[in-house]
Parts: structure tokens; sequence; C-alpha cells
């Protein structure tokens, strides 16, 4: 299945300039024509993230990423029902053996409700019920996913603030069941992101070929 990232915005762990090391955003379609060592296209239509563990990071961090966001924000009663669906294939990771694959995200704060993450094989996720909580309630969804294995993982998130997170691989699934945002998150307005980001701080010292790559063979996002 060919997926089409022409209408999204990805954060790539190159650097604006030489004289600006934040990370540079751009356009999906220009991140495939500009940068095919950070986003290609593979034969098949899937589309590869590489994410080298140093490079270009935020203002705020000193982790790298490359990861899609949706150009259009949302409040949870702008649609019924909100999904983030992906089917994705971990190829190399870090060597800490953990990024965030999918999120939540609230504009404007570094504390999203909602952060999924490949973390040693198992597939976890981490929940804020309320709006700028200090610390996550973490679990995990799905343990043995392994790299090179085909996984699926959805967020659901509807009018009233449930969420349902699940994770799927090998005829296995596992869910977070409906988890409840409370209503601090009502005026809030969110993006989806997918992709990898990277869970390790990168140093001086930090390997040139630590990183982590996975590949994006199918993705949807609605809002109905």
């Amino acid at each position: 299945m060919t997926v089409d990232i022409s209408n999204l915005i990805i954060a790539t762990p190159v650097a604006v300039s030489s004289s600006n090391p934040v990370a540079l955003e751009l356009n999906g379609a220009e991140a495939i024509a500009s940068y095919p060592s950070i986003v290609k296209v593979l034969s098949d239509g899937s589309i590869q993230f590489s994410a080298p563990t140093k490079g270009a990071s935020s203002k705020s961090t000193h982790r790298t990423r490359c990861e899609w966001t949706e150009t259009e924000e949302w409040t949870l009663a702008s649609a019924q029902d909100h999904w983030n669906y992906q089917t994705m294939t971990l190829t190399k990771v870090n060597a800490a053996q953990k990024v965030v694959i999918a999120q939540m995200h609230v504009r404007g704060d570094d504390s999203p409700p909602v952060k999924v993450f490949w973390n040693k094989g198992n597939i976890t996720l981490g929940f804020r019920r309320t709006y700028n909580q200090v610390d996550p309630v973490n679990s995990t969804l799905l343990k043995g996913v392994p790299l090179g294995g085909r996984f699926i993982v959805s967020i659901h998130t509807t009018s009233a603030g449930v969420v349902n997170v699940t994770a799927k691989y090998n005829g296995v699934s596992g869910s977070s069941g409906n988890l409840q945002l409370d209503s601090t998150w009502a005026p809030r307005v969110f993006e989806f992101h997918g992709g990898i980001y990277n869970q390790v701080d990168y140093t001086d010292t930090t390997p040139a070929d630590d990183g982590s790559v996975c590949i994006i063979s199918e993705l949807s996002l609605i809002h109905r």
C-alpha cells in the first residue's frame, strides 16, 4: 500500500542550517525529494524513516527524531472519532532500545496525553488523564514485538475524551482499554504524530552509527 505523507510535516534530524542547529521541519514531499537518506519511498510504496541518535533536535531536548505530524490541528469536539492508525516495522533501534512511535500531541505543550513507545521489544503507553499532569501513567500494551516484525499501532479518541490504544503483532493484540481524559483537555488543540523519536540524549561521544530506522507500510488519519 502506498503511504502518502505529502500533506504532513516531517520533523527531521537535519539542522535548519550551518548557523541554526535546530531540527528542520518540512513538508513530506519536500523531505522525500531533499533528504532521501532520511525519508525514503521504498519500492512497495512504504516510507522509511531514519533518525541517527546524533543529529539536530528541538530547542528543548537532545533527542533526535524522524516523525510525521498532522498539519491540521483539532479539538476533541471537532469530530466524533479521531484515529491514528499505522502499520510499522522497526528495523534498527538506538542503544537505549527505546523510541516513541506514535503520539496524540497537544499543541504548545511538552506533556502530551498519549505517547506510545517501542521499548526493548514491548509496545508501551504513557497516558496523562489531566492537562499538564507531571508524570504519565505507564502501561504495557503488547510484549514480544521484535526488530523486523511488522506490527500495528492505533490511537482512537472520541469527542467525549475516551482514548483506546491498541497494538497488534503476529496475530496477538493488546489494548489499553477505555481511558478517560478529564475536562481540562476540552479546550486544547491536538495533532497526531508518528514515526521514530529516539529516547536517548546524544552527546559528543555518541557513535555516528547509533540510531533508529522504521518502515511505515500503512498510515491512516481519520477525523469524522
